[in-house]
């Protein structure tokens, strides 16, 4: 009888834990922030940083190029131990062929502190400014 009722308390408890700590955001509650800037051939533009205050899911889309709105980028998220100030940085996600208006990265993601960047793959001629989006608990 015992060994029956030790899988369903340990749920309970798992369940009462998640419901305490504001369990996992339903994503149509995300929060849409927008970045900005340059890269430049061969190199990369800053990271720009982002809170995720509780589990969930988030999205990352490229929504604006120019001068080639054609050309492909680099775009990585990344787990960030410094809160907020994009040092030490660990590699989270990448997307090595993100394009224009296509979304580039997406999964779960857990709260804490992170940060994207853009850079260029090899296809850069010129200075290159872009916009995106990321879509965060």
């Amino acid at each position: 009888m015992r060994s029956r009722l030790m899988p369903a308390a340990a749920l309970a408890l798992a369940c009462a834990i998640m419901f305490a700590c504001g369990g996992i955001t339903d994503p149509s509650k995300n929060v849409t922030e927008t970045f900005s800037g340059t890269i430049q051939p061969g190199s990369r533009d800053t990271a720009k940083p982002f809170n995720v205050p509780s589990t969930g899911e988030y999205t990352v889309k490229l929504t604006a190029l120019a001068p080639n709105s054609s050309v492909i980028i680099g775009i990585d998220v990344y787990q960030d131990p410094s809160n907020g100030n994009c040092t030490s940085l660990q590699v989270y996600q990448r997307n090595t062929f993100a394009t224009l208006n296509v979304q580039a990265l997406a999964g779960q993601i857990f709260s804490g502190h992170y940060c994207v960047l853009a850079f260029d793959v090899g296809g850069l001629t010129t200075a290159t400014t872009y916009t995106l989006t990321v879509s965060h608990p």
